[in-house]
């Protein structure tokens, strides 16, 4: 079954995954042949979703895919759900753009990545578990940590002949020896962060909704509170985790080199006061930097020109 997904023009699938996914070498979040796919864990059950846009970015006409087919109305209900959560559906992200191309040194970038969303990891704990192995190491290296996680502890959803992998689970992690955490490339002390957090999360005494209650700043300061989480980490797991954009990852080393690079700024404190202009948008400086590489790359297409008159602002919710 095909369910089309309701979002607002415009809407770039391409950049919105590529930010999501980082680098091709992610094995849970798949792009290929124009289309996203990845496999989630559902009421028990593993599905595959496959995300195609069949429009433009100016007439977007999304398309949610779900296989096996034989899964309850639930269940696809849920991972539509998800869908658009991690894909950013219903933000609207115009104000954001209009900052960014108001901004000369951004212009460019900003109307070559128009219609991205800023993605969200569907799941409280897969928010920390791209996080801590990525602390003091570079994008590259922590991405090699994740794919041993995940070969060694997802699940695998075998379709069509091929294997998608799917994110283990905090339960999971929170019964994993520490010892086999550091067999993935963790230190010991991000392993025993990860179980721990892991260990909180699979018992309720840490939980989303619990985050969600709070305001950014408080949030920040409950985080801080965990073990391995520092303020860096915090902001990312708002912004990543829970789509808060009024927060940027002071001392991403990444994202601030890749700005400062982009905007011509002569030191990172530059930066610091350009993300403070940009207030409930500054998130998005985040992912800017980030996806100027990818754009750099030839990771990302550039968006064509916008259109001049557009016929509708939005697909129709199936």
């Amino acid at each position: 079954m095909v369910k089309r997904l309701a979002v607002a023009a415009p809407f770039n699938l391409e950049a919105t995954v590529r930010v999501l996914q980082r680098r091709p070498t992610n094995l849970i979040d798949v792009w290929e042949h124009e289309r996203y796919r990845r496999a989630l864990r559902i009421g028990g059950k593993l599905l595959l979703i496959e995300v195609a846009n069949r429009g433009t970015i100016d007439l977007p006409d999304l398309r949610l895919s779900i296989l096996p087919p034989d899964i309850s109305s639930g269940e696809r209900s849920e991972a539509a759900r998800i869908t658009v959560k991690m894909l950013g559906l219903r933000q609207d992200s115009s104000p954001c753009q209009r900052r960014a191309e108001a901004t000369p040194a951004l212009r460019g970038t900003a109307l070559a990545l128009r219609g991205m969303r800023a993605p969200r990891y569907p799941d409280f704990f897969e928010a920390f578990a791209n996080i801590i192995p990525f602390q003091q190491l570079s994008l590259n290296a922590g991405m090699s940590v994740t794919r041993q996680l995940v070969q060694r502890f997802g699940d695998v959803l075998l379709l069509g002949g091929r294997r998608y992998f799917a994110f283990p689970g905090a339960e999971v992690i929170a019964d994993i020896r520490t010892s086999s955490l550091k067999r993935c490339g963790l230190s010991a002390k991000k392993s025993l962060a990860l179980r721990s957090i892991a260990k909180a999360i699979a018992s309720g005494a840490l939980s989303a909704r619990e985050i969600e209650r709070l305001s950014s700043s408080e949030a920040l300061e409950r985080l801080v509170q965990l073990p391995g989480i520092g303020p860096w980490s915090a902001a990312l797991a708002l912004l990543r985790g829970f789509g808060r954009l009024d927060v940027f990852p002071q001392a991403d080393t990444g994202a601030e080199s890749s700005l400062t690079t982009l905007m011509h700024l002569r030191s990172r404190a530059s930066l610091a006061r350009i993300a403070d202009r940009f207030g409930e948008c500054r998130g998005y400086l985040y992912y800017y930097g980030l996806a100027s590489r990818l754009l750099s790359a030839g990771l990302i297409h550039p968006a064509p020109p916008a259109l001049a008159r557009r016929s509708g602002s939005a697909a129709t919710a199936g």
